[in-house]
């Protein structure tokens, strides 16, 4: 194994198609990265060079694709290529929640159709029992903690979603903990909440330092670009990878670039998913008489009973996470202004939720973009010949990004698996209408669903 100069002439390919892709955007500033110590100097791409496998993006999916296919092709070369560096971009600014059961976004209790649910918590818990024993092997500190997760209403809608939460899982044999006004306000020191459901499965994180633990644990045969953005991606065979400094040409392409491959023509999958931003900021640490006067675990998180109201977090280092707010954004960017008004509604979620603070501000406040379709299918499979998609998490990246990633790599090895079977089972994006009926669309479904979750956003 071994990674060489490109004796590849450009000239000589066949059937190619270029396309060009968009440049991420920092939307923020990332309290999980910026927690974390500076990384070491990354390498960038640089000159001809080639490889016998190549994944485009260094989330979890990526990650994921990248570590399986170094195990089932120990003696091939991967290369493993980020526009930016690991754990800063989307895969390392989510909440934390490592999922296992149904969370549909577009459900109000967040169950559905059984079967479907049972497949789903399946795969989410192969997801989990893979990341737990890297973790473990590599010793990563991620501040990885099987507690649990809260769900929390705050007002009658909110009980009656969490009643039919709790009637989907026992419709599943899936255990949970019925919580009332004074359970809540015991395990969060919050009086915001009337009544809440633990579920015990669910693994809590820290994203960037998983994310960046992941990529500095990689197989010897996997090769990591970082801060090496992709100006040109030229399809055919082979594919080829243009930066401003160097190109990288294999035979077999996985793409893990989630909400970015929207963007690009010619593949099935522009018109067929929606690059929605959310957003979270994070408070300064609580001295501590900040923490007496709150009280509670000193640990948790929560989910909301409505999927359009806040999450929180409460870390072990003092701080407070809180995220809501969703955004159709085609551009993939989030600007300055947009920020500066969601700062404003966390920290009104953060009042209402802790009223007994009066000068606890946010320090940190950033967007990620999540990649949903709007009938929860994934281009998973192969979308043209050595084209590989691990795309489309639909809000679960955490899981399903590191499914899709693993999943990918043995599809395109030739490993068949029970899982494997399940993750072709999954629809494909259905065609969204054109712009501009698309955006009006969509924005007005976000906003009217936001207003409906009244004072649980």
């Amino acid at each position: 194994m071994s990674f060489e100069r490109d004796p590849l002439s450009h000239a000589g390919a066949v059937g190619r198609r270029q396309l060009g892709l968009p440049s991420p955007h920092s939307d923020g500033c990332n309290a999980w990265y910026e927690m974390l110590p500076l990384p070491p100097a990354s390498t960038v791409l640089m000159g001809q060079q080639c490889a016998d496998w190549v994944v485009l993006g260094a989330g979890l999916a990526g990650l994921a694709a990248a570590r399986r296919l170094a195990e089932l092709h120990p003696q091939s070369s991967i290369a493993l290529v980020e526009a930016s560096r690991v754990g800063f971009g989307t895969a390392g600014r989510n909440s934390g929640f490592m999922i296992d059961l149904p969370h549909d976004l577009r459900s109000h209790s967040y169950t559905g159709d059984c079967q479907v649910d049972r497949d789903q918590i399946r795969l989410n818990r192969v997801a989990i029992d893979w990341l737990r024993q890297i973790v473990r092997k590599h010793d990563i500190a991620c501040d990885w903690q099987e507690r649990g997760k809260l769900h929390g209403a705050a007002e009658p809608q909110g009980l009656a979603d969490l009643e039919d939460f709790a009637r989907g899982l026992d419709a599943l044999g899936e255990p949970y903990t019925a919580l009332d006004g004074r359970d809540m306000a015991r395990i969060t020191g919050s009086p915001f909440y009337c009544g809440g459901l633990h579920a015990p499965g669910c693994v809590l994180v820290q994203p960037a330092a998983l994310v960046r633990g992941l990529g500095a644990s990689l197989p010897e045969n996997v090769r990591l670009f970082e801060e090496s953005p992709i100006q040109t991606l030229e399809i055919g065979s082979p594919h080829r990878l243009i930066t401003r400094q160097g190109a990288l040409t294999t035979p077999r392409l996985i793409l893990a670039t989630n909400a970015y491959a929207s963007r690009l023509p010619g593949l099935g999958l522009s018109g067929r998913m929606l690059p929605i931003y959310t957003f979270a900021s994070m408070t300064r640490p609580l001295d501590a008489g900040e923490a007496i006067r709150l009280g509670g675990d000193p640990c948790w998180g929560l989910v909301p009973a409505d999927p359009m109201g806040t999450t929180v977090r409460r870390l072990g280092n003092g701080r407070i996470c809180i995220r809501n707010s969703f955004r159709y954004r085609p551009s993939l960017k989030a600007d300055a202004a947009v920020l500066r008004r969601v700062r404003e509604i966390h920290q009104r979620s953060f009042r209402r939720r802790f009223p007994m603070f009066d000068n606890v501000e946010m320090t940190h406040t950033w967007g990620g973009a999540l990649c949903l379709s709007r009938n929860g299918g994934a281009p998973f499979g192969e979308l043209a010949p050595g084209l590989y998609s691990a795309l489309c998490q639909n809000g679960l990246g955490l899981t399903r990004g590191t499914l899709a990633g693993k999943s990918i790599a043995e599809f395109a090895s030739g490993v068949d698996s029970d899982v494997l079977a399940l993750m072709l089972k999954q629809p494909r994006p259905c065609r969204n209408p054109p712009e501009p009926w698309l955006g009006l669309g969509v924005r007005s479904t976000l906003a009217w669903k936001e207003w409906q979750a009244g004072i649980e956003r």
